[in-house]
This record gives structure tokens, C-alpha cells and sequence, in this order.
């Protein structure tokens, strides 16, 4: 969806911000952010992430079908999926419902928690979406979720264990037409009876998504049933 600057009036605005926070393409630096990314990416190879937390049982930051741990310093917050469900009572109001749900929703899941990187000196998000069919095909949803991501290609898929869980991930390369280049991303699907959920790590860039692969790591490996 294409959004130009004479839709930001109204109540698109508020939707324009959510957008900033889903995409993290809004983030900067004085630094050059290839250059540091590509540091930390070297210090932190070969090298796990140090536990920052646990989420996704009743009462953390974020509550989920699924528990894991976070890497430290990284920060996490529900997103309010709801706020895309009200009613709407003009055109303006009907584009920001539009531009919600786009953003809110890939495939068959939705947006329930994002994991920021910043606060530990990255730029990126460890995302969380959630999906409402019980025990659903975990490799079903995770190609459904991809291909909803468009411009996407070279699609690497293997399973993988966790404590209790089994699942599927995949590696795959996202071309930003807003940047003009092309990123690495990664995800992981598991089935759970409260519905699949899938983990999703982006990053500004190639360097800054390696970066914070340790942080990707901990989440997998540390996944359990909540």
C-alpha cells in the first residue's frame, strides 16, 4: 500500500505513527549505522545473548500462547491489535482502518508483541505475531506469512526443536523498495492449542539484522508453551 503525504490529515496520522514503530524504518543515527552494525556483528559472533527477561506468561509485558526469554536490554510491549477494530465514520477514517490492518495483520496472524532492539544500541525489532486456529500447520502459516510480506526471494525453510516445541523457520531475502535494497530477514512458526505463533526478525539493514541474530538465538532456543 502506497501512503503519500496528502493522507497524513485527520485520523491517518495517528495510524502514520504506528507505522513508524512497525516498520522501525523511521529510527536514525549519527553514526554510520553499516559500520557499527558490522562491529557488533563481529563482537557478537560465536557469542550467546545475555537473558534479559522472560515473556509471554501471565502478567509480563506481553502475553502469549508461547514463553521465552529475551536478550538484555532489548525491551518489550503488547501491541494493541484492537485499535484497528473500531468503526469509522468518514473516508479519512476508513484509509487509517485500511492502513491498520495492514499493518497489523500479515497472513494469518497478527501483530501481538514487538521486542525492540534500540535500548541495547541496535535498530530493529524481534516481533511477535499471533494466529487463532488451534495446533495449525506451523510450516502453512510461516510460507503464508512470508508471502503476505511481498518482495521477498530465496526462501531457506528447515524445522527445528525446542523444549517442547517443534517448528519451522525460514531465511530469506527482503527487497525495500523505500530503500532500494535488499535485506536479510528470518522467521519461525510453532503450533500451540491457543493458536500458531510466529517470531519475526527484521532490522534496518543486513549488518544490523546479524547483529542481532544472538538476541533471535535466545528467543528459539528458550521457547516453551505458556
Amino acid at each position: 500500500m502506497r501512503i503519500t503525504m496528502g493522507t497524513v490529515r485527520g485520523g491517518l496520522a495517528p495510524v502514520l505513527l504506528l507505522a513508524g514503530v512497525l516498520t522501525g524504518c523511521g529510527e536514525s543515527s549519527q553514526e554510520d549505522p553499516k559500520a557499527t552494525a558490522t562491529a557488533r556483528a563481529e563482537g557478537a559472533t560465536g557469542s550467546a545473548a545475555k537473558r534479559g527477561g522472560t515473556i509471554g506468561a501471565a502478567g509480563s509485558a506481553c502475553e502469549l500462547p508461547v514463553t521465552f526469554d529475551i536478550a538484555k536490554g532489548w525491551r518489550a510491549k503488547a501491541v494493541d491489535s484492537g485499535a484497528a477494530s473500531g468503526g469509522s465514520d468518514g473516508s479519512d477514517d476508513e484509509r487509517a482502518q485500511d492502513v491498520a490492518d495492514a499493518l497489523l495483520h500479515q497472513g494469518p496472524v497478527t501483530a501481538a508483541c514487538e521486542i525492540d532492539a534500540k535500548p541495547a544500541g541496535n535498530i530493529g525489532f524481534l516481533r511477535v505475531w499471533t494466529g487463532s486456529t488451534a495446533d495449525a500447520d506451523a510450516r502453512t502459516v510461516l510460507r503464508a506469512f512470508v508471502a503476505a510480506e511481498d518482495n521477498t526471494s530465496k526462501e531457506k525453510y528447515r524445522t527445528f526443536e525446542a523444549g517442547d516445541l517443534s517448528g519451522v523457520e525460514v531465511e530469506y531475502l527482503y527487497t525495500s523498495k523505500l530503500l532500494d535494497e535488499v535485506k536479510k530477514e528470518r522467521a519461525l512458526a510453532v503450533s500451540t492449542p491457543d493458536g500458531p505463533v510466529v517470531l519475526h526478525l527484521g532490522g534496518l539493514d543486513t549488518e544490523e539484522h546479524e547483529a542481532m541474530l544472538p538476541a533471535y538465538e535466545l528467543a528459539k532456543r528458550t521457547l516453551h508453551v505458556a
